[in-house]
């Protein structure tokens, strides 16, 4: 499970079940894969260029959450976006 905190725009810290490791790669800047749940349920996840990356807002009440690699969202049941 990941939590965040957030202030205004920036995201402060994220813990990831991957451990401490997730934290620091967090505050550093680096977990910047989107993990959004569509409409339909759907778990995608958004790289960066990706079509729908800007547009992508992560909303953890959604269960919706941040990535530090593509090999963590597949693990966890995500699919990478087809755009």
């Amino acid at each position: 499970m990941r939590t965040a905190a957030w202030i205004g725009f920036f995201l402060l810290a994220a813990v990831s079940a991957s451990g401490a490791g997730g934290l620091a790669l967090a505050q550093q800047g680096r977990c910047v894969i989107k993990g959004n749940v569509s409409d339909k349920g759907e778990r995608i996840y958004h790289v960066p260029g990706g079509a729908f990356y800007s547009k992508t807002v992560i909303d953890p009440r959604r269960g919706e959450r941040w990535f530090c690699s593509e090999a963590e969202a597949v693990q966890a049941g995500w699919r990478r976006s087809k755009r």
